[in-house]
């Protein structure tokens, strides 16, 4: 087929379509003339096509409640425009041509298509991330945008198992054998569910027990069973797998159980290394060792990055391995006598589980009342310095568990939470914030129910979250009056203008609605759900977030690779054409967000 002309195919994101989606496009796509002043795409309507400008302006703008036009950006050749529009099924703006245009029209159901098609596509415009060009020249490594897409019903399942609770050791035994699977599936007459026996389970029960051979399987059972649906996708096994420190789920379709999958099947789909760190950090018996496993922690995210893995997909599974190697250290320094009395609480982004690189600990304890252990300054000194030696810096603003300001009693806590409903501002709004992003992960969790209760009371004063919400508005978002992205030498600050304003928005209004989730994405979801926000902005929102991670991420990588400490701040300079429109998007978005913060908690700017 002829190529069209003037329609780049070599540069991205169309260097990343394979050779099927390449002949799509070109069978597809269509020229368009565009006289001066035609709209090509009206804001709050979806678009007929994806545009790319061939010669010509065109003008981004919205018109405002007294209809006036505020322009947001401009457009020239190379320039793609409506993509979001095509996605989200509405503009978020208007685009208008300065004078005549010429463009290639790729029709809308061609572009979906072609999304569906090609996951390396589909990631360059959904995460907002210019994915490589050397993806599309590796196509004999497999994807780990295809554990986007494969879902658990695909993966090779192992048909399930099932035998009574009177099953001896040997006949169970002989029946793994004969069925080639490495679990079964016990029913008894005890239990309303059944549970789950592995060939480890036998081997200890025989090995480490001493029990004999004709002894029944029904008291070895694991209850309750770790499941996962067929409709889940394959990376989020792994994920589950990874946190649990299991080999194997069971997978459900409604009621029925469909089968059983284990890491080899889900390894088969993608070779991670994160079962490797698991599995090193597992046999760990020393900060050294600890710290030898975690090491190939941020190879493991530079390699899913570069393979178009999902942001939210990646955020979880290096939250699983952070709590993994946190735990493994709070193993360590803490005696077991005391594990019972104490519960270690991460905060900040990694409360949230969208932490990706290592960042300063954010952490702190809640003890029991009665606790009597004169070691426990020490023992949290020891630990603090270990997760700096792994890797983890110290924090900044010493929200850490070797300062006795974060090791609270339950009744302390609850005391701490009063004041900070009496005092609004200042450091206890910033230790509020934090607190409100906490997450058990190692102890005894059931101490921190009742500090969670008394954070979730906080929901209920006007005033306090008309405070605490203030800060949202506290950083402008980085755009110019014409809607380009504002930058100083350094770039601009993505943390500041983009991700805090989300992350903080959806905390304060979580907390109004009385939404106990952590993540930002849950609570979004929580918060459509109860009609606190639209669809719409409950769709953009967390693209928005993904969009800031991705750019974000792609430059500490940068930043590393070229010896330098990572930070928050991207150069717009640098973003190919694209990304710097999704950028400009996902600032608006954060625009629209503040507005809505602003008027459901009576704030001016």
């Amino acid at each position: 087929m002829d190529p069209v002309p003037g329609l780049d195919l070599s540069l991205p994101p169309f260097d990343l379509l394979d050779d099927a989606g390449r002949r799509r496009l070109q069978s597809s796509v269509d020229m368009g003339f565009h006289p001066g002043g035609t709209t090509l795409i009206e804001a709050g309507k979806d678009s007929p096509h994806v545009v790319v400008i061939l010669k010509g302006l065109v003008h981004a703008f919205q018109v405002d409640e007294r209809g006036r036009e505020e322009r947001f950006a401009d457009y020239g050749p190379g320039d793609v425009i409506g993509a979001w529009a095509v996605m989200a099924g509405r503009a978020r703006l208007s685009y208008r041509c300065e004078g005549d245009c010429l463009s290639h029209l790729i029709p809308a159901a061609t572009f979906r298509q072609l999304l569906a098609d090609n996951p390396r596509v589909a990631a360059y415009f959904n995460e907002g991330l210019a994915t490589k060009g050397r993806l599309s020249s590796s196509s004999e490594r497999r994807d780990a945008g295809e554990l986007m897409v494969i879902r658990v019903g695909e993966a090779d399942l192992a048909p399930p198992e099932r035998v009574d609770g009177t099953t001896t050791i040997a006949a169970a035994s002989a029946r793994l054998r004969e069925r080639r699977v490495d679990c079964l599936l016990v029913y008894d007459r005890a239990h309303d569910d059944p549970g789950i026996v592995t060939r480890t389970d036998l081997l200890d029960a025989l090995t480490r027990e001493r029990l004999p051979l004709d002894a029944p399987i029904g008291p070895l059972a694991t209850r309750p069973l770790a499941t996962i649906g067929t409709g889940e996708v394959l990376f989020q096994a792994l994920i589950d797998m990874t946190e649990r420190q299991i080999e194997r789920v069971v997978v459900t379709e409604g009621s029925r159980v469909a089968g059983t999958l284990g890491m080899a099947e889900v390894l088969a789909h993608f070779a991670s290394h994160s079962h490797l760190i698991s599995l090193r950090l597992a046999r760990a018996r020393d900060v050294d060792a600890i710290a030898e496993a975690a090491s190939g922690m941020t190879r493991l995210v530079r390699s899913l990055s570069t393979h178009g893995a999902r942001i939210p997909y990646m955020s979880e599974l290096v939250s699983a391995l952070n709590n993994l190697v946190m735990r493994r250290v709070f193993d360590l320094m803490v005696p077991v006598e005391f594990r019972d009395r104490i519960c270690l609480l991460v905060m900040g982004s990694e409360g949230r589980r969208e932490q990706l690189l290592k960042t300063d600990q954010d952490n702190a304890l809640v003890l029991a009342d009665d606790l009597d252990w004169p070691g426990l300054a020490e023992a949290m000194d020891r630990f603090s310095a270990a997760l700096a030696r792994i890797g983890y810096p110290p924090c900044p603003g010493r929200v850490m568990v070797d300062n006795p300001h974060w090791r609270m009693s339950a009744t302390q806590w609850r005391d701490r939470i009063g004041r900070w409903k009496r005092v609004h501002g200042g450091q206890g709004a910033l230790d509020l914030s934090i607190a409100l992003d906490a997450r058990p992960i190692a102890g005894n969790a059931a101490l921190f129910a009742p500090v969670k209760g008394a954070l979730m009371s906080l929901g209920d004063d006007a005033i306090l979250l008309h405070h605490l919400a203030a800060a949202t508005l506290e950083f402008d978002t980085p755009l110019t009056f014409f809607g380009r992205v504002r930058a100083g030498g350094a770039g601009a600050d993505i943390k500041k203008g983009g991700i805090f304003p989300v992350v903080h928005g959806l905390r304060c209004l979580a907390l109004a609605r009385g939404i106990t989730a952590t993540g930002s994405r849950e609570r979004c979801a929580a918060l459509v759900e109860c009609g606190e926000l639209s669809p719409g902005l409950g769709r953009d929102l967390p693209q928005a977030l993904n969009v800031f991670q991705h750019m974000r991420l792609d430059a500490q990588l940068a930043a590393l690779d070229a010896g330098e400490t990572p930070g928050n701040h991207i150069d717009p300079s640098r973003l190919r054409r694209l990304d710097r429109e999704l950028m400009r998007d996902a600032l608006h978005v954060v625009k629209d967000f503040r507005g809505h913060i602003r008027q459901s908690f009576h704030l001016r700017d």
